[in-house]
């Protein structure tokens, strides 16, 4: 028998309705209610409870699947005075789309119903990831992340803030580890998976494995000009002292073409020197650089941990990476795999919030690299900030709470499933809870995102230097190993 929860009472409109409540029911409950035209149930959710005290509750429709299997709107309005029912799973899991396998995500709210998301959708359609501070962004991401390492997808993650070493370490948080037998899942470390490189070095970073490294030899002017602006008279005496360096030599280094530019007589050669030796400083160049076959193996993660590199040094090195990876993917040097770019807005800004070399090239693998097996997954605290052209081909949203004006503007802007009720929604969805929206799912669902398997690494530090988790869940990762290197330091690239 289905549990009657209440009886359709004052306003009936096409796409909502009012109820009077004779059972307990909550805000984003799912319902069901017969309709005497198409002979068959319709799915509804509760919106809000409009007068707790007389028990009014406000409705909309969601619809009922026709013969084809597509989710419709009816074209009459319900009886009055017709039951409304609480809705079974069966019936929400078919109205709504809700597959079984894949991307595990979490449960429906307020409900034991898993949400899983297509493998081939996330990976070729682009996923983006936006919230603001501390709503739990990089532990969903984490959650998106474990469940591709148990599919054997390749991954290559851009973090800037080192949060992501910590999956190699399986969840040791008492709290999380109570929940997850309500998601059936159990603490789990990536180790064997998970290979972390650092563009500084091992005292910087101790807890990654291994040095990234780009080709420092034979640069090319076009890859300087990537490096740095140059006026046209810069252009020039680059131009001509790695002519003159080429016809003396078959291999040269930065070193080389620092001694050449500061022998020519141009008046343009002092600032060109000044931004060569920074880059030389970095350490950044070498003779052995990181291969992107080693990056993007097949079941394995890299994880680019830039903790410690300055901004416009971290956007040299994902302008280089993901120019190679694109390359390479296009020519089939690499198997298809996922890119992950936490903290976008610093790498693809929208127009108007300052510039990034690596701007362009992330477009382009947003509106190119589903065709070669290349996928994207955005991650943003500001999604006003961020390129609108990325986030648009981002097919799978997820967002948790939202509450600066911009950034809501910004997403109704962008999003086509954005309305104004979704806005004042996501200003107060729960920690832990996430707006989704993807295209084998028939509607924005909002999802209890599981609980992780391994470490999140997102901390916050407290006055007094206390470690505080970011999580929706509890604290943050262990330390890691610690390893022993030289000592060095990142100076700033290209800034004052």
């Amino acid at each position: 028998m289905y549990k009657l929860v209440g009886t359709i009472s004052g306003d009936v409109e096409l796409h909502e309705f009012d109820f009077t409540v004779t059972d307990a029911v909550r805000s984003n409950e799912y319902i069901k209610v017969w309709n005497d035209e198409l002979e068959g149930w319709v799915l509804g959710r509760v919106v809000s409870i409009v007068d707790a005290a007389k028990k009014i509750a406000t409705a909309e429709i969601i619809g009922y699947k026709d013969g084809r299997g597509f989710l419709m709107q009816p074209k009459s309005t319900l009886s009055r005075d017709g039951k409304v029912f609480k809705a079974d799973q069966a019936f929400i899991t078919d109205i709504l789309g809700l597959k079984s396998g894949g991307i595990y995500l979490g449960m429906l709210d307020g409900r034991n119903i898993p949400v899983y998301l297509k493998k081939e959708e996330l990976i070729q359609k682009h996923c983006s990831i936006l919230a603001k501070t501390g709503s739990g962004k990089s532990y969903t991401a984490g959650v998106l992340i474990e469940e591709l390492l148990d599919k054997n997808v390749p991954l290559l993650i851009i973090d800037p803030h080192g949060e992501y070493l910590s999956l190699k370490y399986e969840n040791r948080n008492k709290e999380e580890r109570k929940q997850m037998d309500k998601f059936g899942i159990a603490p789990k470390g990536y180790a064997s998976k998970v290979v972390v490189y650092t563009p500084s070095n091992f005292s910087i970073n101790p807890a990654a494995d291994k040095l990234f490294r780009i080709d420092g030899i034979n640069l090319s002017v076009n890859e300087l000009y990537d490096l740095f602006p140059l006026s046209d008279a810069q252009l020039g005496v680059v131009y001509q002292c790695i002519n003159e360096i080429k016809a003396k030599k078959e291999f040269y280094t930065i070193e080389d073409i620092i001694k050449g530019v500061s022998e020519s007589k141009s008046s343009a050669k002092w600032r060109i020197v000044h931004f060569l030796e920074r880059i030389r400083e970095t350490g950044i160049l070498s003779d052995s650089p990181t291969r992107i076959e080693d990056l993007v193996k097949a079941g394995k993660t890299a994880i680019i941990d830039m903790k410690g590199a300055e901004p416009k040094l971290q956007q040299m090195i994902v302008y280089r990476v993901c120019k190679e990876v694109f390359e390479g993917r296009k020519m089939g040097k690499i198997p298809p795999f996922m890119l992950v770019i936490e903290e976008a807005h610093n790498f693809c800004p929208e127009r108007g919030f300052g510039k990034a070399v690596s701007s362009n090239i992330l477009r382009t693998i947003a509106s190119e690299g589903r065709k070669f097996g290349l996928g994207l997954l955005v991650i943003s605290q500001r999604p006003a900030r961020v390129d609108k052209n990325v986030i648009s081909q981002c097919n799978t949203q997820i967002i948790l709470r939202v509450t600066n004006p911009n950034d809501i503007k910004a997403l109704s802007r962008g999003l086509e499933f954005m309305s104004a009720e979704m806005e004042e929604e996501i200003k107060r969805i729960p920690q832990g809870v996430a707006l989704l929206s993807s295209p084998s799912i028939e509607m924005p669902v909002l999802v209890d995102v599981r609980v992780r398997q391994s470490e999140h690494g997102g901390r916050a530090v407290e006055m007094g230097g206390t470690a505080k988790s970011e999580s929706k869940r509890g604290e943050g990762a262990g330390n890691g190993r610690r390893k022993e290197g030289r000592k060095s330091r990142i100076v700033r690239l290209l800034g004052e």
